[in-house]
């Protein structure tokens, strides 16, 4: 199998305390197709003594002052040519088998566009793993229903995972092939907003990678500008929030379901459900003992 070339950005501003151990959860998984691009933003606090040391082993690096997070990005992405995509913030880290997962089935699937997991990860300040949930999986009319921006008063599950998130390079440049830099927080949720018209995003059943938890994180500190920021975007691409009694009877299902995984339900039940539009189709990736395999899924 031919593994697919994986292009991944690393956004860096005074995150030194974090980005040795963000690019060795990279680096030291051995994908064989890595391309690894690093843009600090002219840190001032030992990161480029960092990069410095890894320098070998980056595809490209840089530090000087940029215009923010989404231009670092874009920025990086201009210069990549990996087939499949995504970013890792500086203080965010990679499982150890995530790319060998991602490339597998990237390469097994081609009808796959995007990717992300079932399952997000979070470590601690430490970098240790604490809180490990299943999402639900995702759906084109359930996203745009809010079902992926909790917190705004409507029935939703949780985020989709930026550093669990893969693309094609085809999707990417089809979707306008940049992050909207005009958006201070929620751009990568206006990405899925532009994807989500174009493909239906696949998950798979194993974490990927992990969002860190610190008191110095900009998502920590503004999450209510975040969620308030991605409020509108939803709503300017004809997003429409579930109404509360829609959102109490998915929050009931969900609850009587206790958040466990409706693929093992009798197709007898669960299509008439998915014609309703009670329950939302969606396919999964999951590990059948001998390899990957998609499999038919539901959404509450």
């Amino acid at each position: 199998m031919r593994l697919p070339r994986i292009s991944l950005v690393v956004p860096s501003l005074d995150q030194g305390r974090y980005l040795e151990e963000a690019l060795r959860s990279v680096l030291e998984q051995g994908y064989p197709e890595l391309e690894l691009i690093a843009m600090d933003g002219g840190s001032k606090d030992g990161s480029v003594q960092v990069l410095e040391r890894y320098a070998s082993r980056l595809a490209h690096w840089e530090s000087q002052k940029d215009g923010g997070q989404y231009v670092a990005v874009n920025r990086g992405f201009a210069r990549s040519s990996g087939e499949v995509m995504g970013w890792l913030n500086s203080d965010d880290k990679h499982t150890p088998w995530c790319l060998s997962v991602v490339g597998e089935l990237f390469a097994a699937f081609p009808e796959v566009q995007w990717l992300t997991t079932l399952y997000p990860l979070y470590w601690d300040e430490r970098g240790r793993a604490v809180h490990l949930r299943y999402q639900g999986g995702y759906e084109r009319e359930s996203f745009l229903r809010g079902a992926n921006l909790p917190g705004r008063g409507w029935y939703a599950r949780d985020f989709i995972q930026q550093e669990s998130t893969f693309w094609r390079r085809s999707l990417w440049e089809s979707a306008g092939g940049r992050l909207d830099e005009s958006l201070s927080l929620a751009a990568d949720f206006e990405l899925w907003v532009r994807f989500f018209k174009l493909a239906e995003l696949v998950a798979v059943a194993t974490p990927l990678a992990g969002f860190r938890r610190h008191s110095e994180q900009k998502t920590a500190r503004e999450l209510e500008r975040y969620s308030a920021e991605a409020e509108q975007v939803l709503l300017s691409h004809g997003g429409k929030p579930y109404r509360p009694w829609e959102s109490l009877l998915r929050r009931s299902l969900w609850t009587a379901g206790g958040g466990r995984p409706l693929r093992k339900l009798p197709r007898w039940l669960g299509q008439p459900l998915a014609r309703s539009g009670v329950l939302g189709p969606t396919r999964v990736c999951v590990w059948n003992g001998a390899g990957w395999e998609i499999a038919a899924d539901y959404v509450v």
